[in-house]
């Protein structure tokens, strides 16, 4: 095997041994099947290819200082891929299959799992396809489930520090009663213009408002929202927005540490009165938030003092990270030990 550079990974792809997959014909789901491909025989008339049937999640496993691997609240990867499942018309995978093959795929490549302390994770992506060959827009009978895993480094590259964000108004990530709350692939790209948009502008990511008025917080690219003040965490309610697993672990730990939490509309003028902010989500943990630019109204808010992540977000991000590598005590029994 080749020597990965830990501390220097990007987020990307790299090739690991095996994935782990399994076949639903005849209205039910086969046996859990290895293999070391990187390809799937697909085709040319695929539902996912055509009308969009297909649907992914990502969580992570760390290699903990006590020599143990653990995952991060894969029951509720599992349930928010049932929900996309119900969604978008397709078979929803058991959570005891779900967990069954995380778990199998981390163990056979336990080689490619980071180092502690590195900086890098491994990441893990289950992948639902429609498969049956068709021309009518109609679900999918016969699907595919795979997981495969990758090592990888920090979203962005410079970890947990602060970064500027800008609104695009031009474009929508999802509509309110489309399919923003489901994790499918055909909301990032709809964000692929917009992202680029930023990138071009020197952003680090988008920020999106709702779609129906242009009055109200959506998401940061494709991570959520918090923001912070009064010793509140507030985060987003909409009908567009995907409900995150790390926003969900946050907003438990803010109460843990004894904040109020709130979920509801914020309108875009409130950014404003936020002592801290940040984007949230599986690859980028919290992303604390620097300023974000309205280009169109000429306006620019500043969030981070000096441009430094403030204490609150420094000490959810420590208390959150804490959890997921086994240094600190998992009272609500979020992770997972896969390999002791």
């Amino acid at each position: 095997m080749e020597q990965i550079d830990w501390k220097n990974l990007s987020f990307g792809y790299r090739r690991t041994d095996y994935n782990v997959r399994c076949y639903y014909r005849d209205g039910k789901w086969g046996e859990i099947e290895l293999c070391s491909e990187e390809t799937i025989p697909l085709h040319m008339a695929a539902t996912c290819l055509h009308y969009g049937q297909e649907a992914f999640e990502g969580l992570k496993a760390y290699r903990c200082p006590d020599g143990k691997v653990r995952v991060f609240r894969a029951d509720e990867n599992a349930a928010r891929l049932q929900s996309t499942c119900q969604g978008i018309m397709m078979p929803e995978i058991p959570t005891e299959m779900f967990i069954e093959m995380v778990e199998k795929v981390v163990r056979l490549n336990e080689r490619f799992i980071p180092p502690y302390e590195s900086g890098a994770t491994l990441y893990i992506r289950p992948l639902l396809i429609g498969t049956t060959a068709q021309v009518g827009v109609h679900p999918s009978e016969e699907y595919l489930f795979l997981i495969f895993v990758t090592p990888v480094g920090p979203y962005f590259k410079g970890g947990f520090a602060c970064n500027d964000y800008v609104i695009i108004r031009e474009y929508d990530r999802s509509a309110p009663l489309g399919t923003g709350i489901y994790k499918v692939g055909g909301n990032y790209a709809a964000s692929l213009r917009a992202n680029k948009m930023a990138h071009d502008l020197g952003y680090a990511c988008e920020f999106y408002l709702d779609a129906k008025e242009k009055k109200y917080i959506d998401e940061c690219g494709a991570a959520n929202f918090f923001g912070i003040k009064d010793n509140t965490y507030v985060t987003p309610e909409s009908t567009s927005i995907l409900p995150s697993v790390t926003n969900k672990s946050l907003m438990q730990l803010a109460e843990d540490l004894g904040m109020k939490v709130e979920r509801r509309q914020i309108p875009v003028e409130e950014l404003s009165t936020f002592e801290e902010a940040g984007a949230c989500g599986t690859a980028a943990v919290i992303s604390p938030i620097n300023k974000i630019d309205d280009l169109e109204e000429k306006k620019s808010y500043v969030i981070a003092k000096d441009g430094k992540p403030g204490p609150v977000s420094a000490k959810l991000y420590q208390k959150l990270i804490n959890i997921q590598y086994g240094i600190e005590e998992d009272v609500h029994g979020w992770t997972r030990v896969v390999i002791d």
